[in-house]
């Protein structure tokens, strides 16, 4: 037992569940709270954000890269509120965040004292575990259990703290319950189970694999399924990198942030099995299709759409009894049939890169940043156009890692992520990259990463426009009304941040800033870069149908979607018409 004041015994806590740092902004209805981090600052460290958002932003991304729970607290009031966009991106997610949120002193509660709010009904929605606690004997015990509800069930967890109850000195004693951050056993894969799929597969020509997030831990796995069962891969867009890229099996994703291989080869298909995803486009796949859902949450079964076969099982248990029982497969003629295909798509995609005739491409920068990643690099994407590009080119092969807002879909997640990425992993190589629209919402923080010496490197895509919605806008025949943005010298501004700051509007430009890049980062720099690539506006092929196949479109939809995206018929045929010239 020891006293100390309950802000110091939550800091306490929150050490005791190896939480090395927290973001947010102090104010007087929390002080008393970030003094209680004070007095732990050599194990806690508080990183000042310049808005909360990007606080609970980078929270989030912390959990989504480590698995480990993320943490970030706000004043009472518009701090509080604040906070909820990154707390809305964690929970769609599904990864644990503790928001620490203060309130007013309860002297003046209730008495419609300045910035007093009933705080608890804002968080309700967001936060499984919300509570407001009554006393300062209650703090260290109330944020134990928010930690644990939040990472019991990968939820959001909030506790509103007067900010007189965390001043007052109490008695601590330290909880000897074991700390447990994972959910529980796997569910393990039933014989019954193992076998209806097999024999599903059986009776298949052309099955294919698609994998989610809840496959994270059995990336070898996946990759061994593929090859023993000659089954082509794909991801959905949170998922990349969990086969490596590269491998010739792996398709990419299926939709706007997908690849012409991963539409075909889907479209193709005879049987898909979905593996750990609850994957929202499914119901827009062809009716024709059997499907088999594997997933460890029984209540994600029917919600996207109606599986043939349903199993309740751990991605990594079912994969490792398929890959015992199951006999293995002669490379089929669709598998090399769909390599193929994704063989002349990285092509294209390289031949948009070294184009910059008429200015500099995405391609050519994301290009760009793959030649010089580091084979653990991490990469913190934002949403938007660059998402599309980053998904498509980036060498995730395992050991990188990638953080996004994916069914969220926030814009100004890339800077706030980077920052998380950094310091997380501060031995690896972080890169953010972002739009210009994006960015512009949390540039600010540029500062954090300055005043922490925090070595991100970030990369601006500038188009002028809000890229994604020009798409939906051009698709709708509607005009380009209220999407042009003003642009800016990102690094020039960088550099006034006390950043590194690079520009590039050509492929010279461009090669001549990451040779540099690399030498910074060679002598050990501690500075944040920026690297502003002005790009061309250039509406990236849309892939979420790829109208190609003869078989299944008339001649003028196709001649009219490839003359829109320069997508020849020679370098880029039909899976079909490979399909059928494959030995």
């Amino acid at each position: 037992m020891a006293k100390m004041t309950a802000g110091q015994a939550l800091a306490r806590v929150l050490i005791s569940w190896e939480i090395d740092h927290i973001y947010g902004i102090t104010a007087d209805s929390i002080n008393n709270t970030v003094d209680g981090f004070y007095q732990e600052r050599k194990n806690l460290k508080y990183i000042q954000v310049r808005h909360e958002e990007i606080g609970s932003l980078a929270a989030a991304a912390d959990a989504k890269l480590t698995g480990r729970i993320g943490v970030c607290f706000g004043s009472a009031g518009p701090g509080a509120v604040h906070l909820l966009n990154g707390l809305y991106d964690a929970r769609q997610d599904r990864v644990p965040v503790l928001a620490i949120v203060g309130q007013s002193a309860t002297g003046v509660m209730n008495t419609n004292f300045f910035q007093e709010m009933n705080q608890d009904p804002i968080f309700a929605d967001v936060a499984q575990f919300h509570k407001q606690v009554v006393s300062a004997e209650q703090i260290p015990n109330v944020v134990d259990e928010a930690i644990r509800s939040a990472y019991a069930s990968n939820s959001i967890s909030v506790v509103i703290i007067p900010d007189d109850l965390s001043g007052k000195i109490i008695d601590f004693v330290p909880s000897k319950t074991r700390k447990v951050s994972g959910t529980g056993q796997p569910l393990q894969a039933r014989p019954e189970d193992v076998r209806l799929v097999i024999d599903s597969l059986d009776k298949a020509e052309r099955p294919i694999l698609w994998i989610g997030q809840g496959a994270r831990d059995a990336a070898e796995e996946v990759t061994a399924v593929s090859e023993k069962f000659s089954m082509p891969v794909l991801s959905t867009a949170p998922a990349t990198g969990i086969m490596p890229a590269d491998h010739p099996n792996y398709m990419g994703c299926r939709g706007r942030l997908g690849t012409k291989p991963a539409f075909e080869t889907s479209e193709m298909a005879d049987l898909i099995i979905f593996v750990g995803t609850n994957y929202p486009f499914a119901r827009f796949l062809p009716k024709n299709i059997k499907s088999i859902q594997i997933n460890n949450d029984i209540a994600d079964f029917g919600k996207q759409y109606d599986a043939d076969i349903t199993v309740p099982a751990d991605a990594k248990s079912f994969l490792s009894a398929l890959l015992k029982e199951g006999k293995q497969r002669t490379e089929s003629v669709f598998l090399k049939a769909s390599q193929v295909n994704k063989q002349n798509w990285d092509k294209w995609l390289d031949k948009l890169a070294d184009d910059d005739s008429e200015g500099l491409s995405a391609e050519g920068v994301i290009k760009g940043i793959k030649s010089i990643a580091d084979d653990d690099a991490v990469f913190a994407l934002d949403v938007g156009n660059n998402t599309e590009w980053a998904i498509r080119q980036l060498p995730l092969n395992g050991k990188q890692k990638m953080t996004m807002s994916s069914w969220y879909g926030t814009m100004g997640y890339g800077l706030p992520a980077g920052l998380a990425g950094k310091l997380s992993f501060p031995e690896r190589q972080v890169w953010s990259i972002s739009g210009d629209g994006g960015y512009a919402m949390v540039m600010p923080d540029l500062l954090t990463e300055v005043k922490y010496n925090i070595p991100v490197i970030n990369v601006v895509l500038e188009n002028k426009s809000l890229g994604f919605i020009q798409h939906e806008k051009i698709v709708a025949g509607q005009a380009l009304y209220g999407i042009d943005l003003l642009g800016a010298e990102w690094a020039a501004m960088a550099e006034n941040m006390g950043a590194i700051g690079f520009r590039a509007a050509n492929l010279q430009e461009l090669q001549d800033a990451l040779k540099k890049i690399e030498e910074l980062q060679a002598k050990g720099n501690k500075l944040p870069i920026l690297l502003d690539a002005k790009i061309k506006n250039v509406d990236p092929i849309d892939t979420h149908t790829v109208p190609v196949d003869p078989v299944l479109y008339d001649k003028k939809t196709i001649d009219e979607y490839r003359e829109q995206y320069k997508l020849d018929e020679k370098t880029q045929p039909a899976l079909s018409v490979i399909f059928n010239n494959v030995d």
